[in-house]
């Protein structure tokens, strides 16, 4: 039977760029960084947690052909490809301190039924909801 989810796909236009942002700005940790071949499968996760993000190169490659990778290259540039979210205890500091860092927001944090929430921007123009959970 299956007991839990290992990882999940970030699509990113530059593996270099998006290791840097995710580990020196958000502060998650890598937890693999090998070469298949040509291929490299890089993972990052918020430190002490084991799902994580596989940050995936946008190539053709064995499953998807150039025009596929040019489809799906050109909805991520557009930002419409918002991989999930991620939370926080307290969302208006992680704010202050993202922002200090160049992180680009679609709005500042607001009140919504499910707790206080903001849609932040990776590199490659991902957006995630950033929540803090109400009580």
């Amino acid at each position: 039977m299956i007991r839990k989810i290992a990882f999940a796909t970030v699509w990113v236009l530059d593996q270099d760029r998006a290791k840097d942002f995710y580990v020196n700005t958000l502060g998650f940790e890598v937890q693999s960084d090998e070469r298949l071949g040509s291929f490299r499968w890089l993972t990052v996760a918020p430190k002490g947690q084991d799902v994580a993000f596989v940050l995936m190169p946008l190539a053709p490659n064995p499953m998807m052909d150039a025009p596929t990778v040019a489809a799906l290259r050109a909805l991520v540039e557009k930002g419409v490809m918002g991989p999930g979210g991620l939370l926080t205890d307290d969302v208006h500091a992680a704010y202050a301190e993202l922002v200090k860092k160049g992180v680009k927001f679609v709005y500042p944090p607001k009140d919504q039924p499910y707790g206080i929430e903001t849609i932040l921007r990776d590199d490659s123009g991902n957006p995630f909801s950033l929540v803090q959970r109400r009580k």
